[in-house]
């Protein structure tokens, strides 16, 4: 799994201005996306609309992904769910032999207690012909995993082999840093914080803002990865306001909107989302516009 050690983008599923899905584009993304220098993709996570897709259109958006990216990096793909039995259907929907990683969120709206993640994660193990990649993102899903259910995961199946951490906390992420197994992967999942996570000991991130800057940003945790944060803290504070731009109106409308001003096709988002405002979409398409 040191092929996920790095920078994996969350990415976007870019929609036609009548909703439907926009493969011309998202062909042209994942080859910028590559040629950006990171060092895998995740399709079908939050950025990517997941809870918007129908099941035949994941079925046609991993087999596409899997084909356009054609081995040149990993592929990882999202599948998670707030009905454990529910869930384990949905790994029977896809070719799993052409993705390397499942990422799992954790159970979303019911707010499980500890006994219940466990056992979740413990049928998602169960099922999984894939190594899993923990999700824990408690501003989305309502419901902190704790750092003892994380550990205790991590120990007790060979085949979790990471977690992608947004909780925000760096005190939890480091506690996790600190009593994990060595071979244990800890990602994070906010992009402002990844270069202080990395100084702790993580090994990378799944971001969003790569979507837009892959090369500026992979090569920012490269650096951090290497040791050498006075050259990554440069890039870290490159993006850090554009990065804080892409949430303040909600995600991924901030990050597809900045990919418009770049000349990948719309800016559509489904509902319930909706873009951002007109002042954060000025300054979105503003700093694109600088930095072009």
């Amino acid at each position: 799994m040191k092929a996920l050690r790095g920078t994996g983008i969350a990415i976007v599923t870019p929609f036609t201005s009548t909703g439907t899905i926009d493969f011309a584009t998202l062909e042209r993304l994942i080859n910028y996306w590559i040629e950006g220098g990171v060092e895998y993709l995740v399709v079908m996570g939050t950025t990517g609309e997941s809870a918007t897709l129908e099941k035949e259109e994941k079925i046609q958006l991993f087999d596409f992904c899997a084909e356009k990216i054609a081995g040149r990096v990993p592929l990882v793909i999202g599948i998670g769910g707030n009905y454990t039995e529910g869930l384990l259907k949905n790994f029977d929907l896809f070719d799993l032999s052409k993705a390397s990683a499942v990422l799992s969120v954790s159970p979303y709206y019911n707010k499980p207690n500890a006994t219940g993640l466990l056992a979740h994660f413990d049928a998602v193990a169960k099922k999984s012909p894939l190594p899993i990649i923990l999700y824990n993102v408690p501003g989305r899903t309502g419901s902190n995993m704790p750092v003892e259910v994380t550990l205790k995961l991590a120990k007790e199946y060979s085949n979790i082999v990471a977690v992608k951490e947004a909780s925000g906390s760096v005190e939890q992420i480091s506690q996790i840093i600190k009593d994990k197994n060595p071979d244990f992967m800890v990602i994070s999942g906010d992009d402002n914080l990844t270069l202080p996570l990395i100084a702790s000991g993580a090994d990378g991130v799944i971001s969003v803002v790569a979507n837009a800057y892959p090369r500026k940003f992979s090569d920012m945790v490269r650096l951090s990865l290497s040791g050498d944060f006075a050259a990554a803290r440069k890039l870290h504070y490159d993006l850090f306001d554009f990065t804080k731009l892409l949430f303040a109106d909600g995600s991924p409308g901030g990050v597809k909107m900045a990919l418009k001003e770049m000349g990948f096709g719309e800016d559509t988002v489904r509902l319930p989302l909706a873009l951002p405002g007109d002042a954060t979409a000025a300054a979105i398409r503003a700093f694109v516009r600088a930095n072009a």
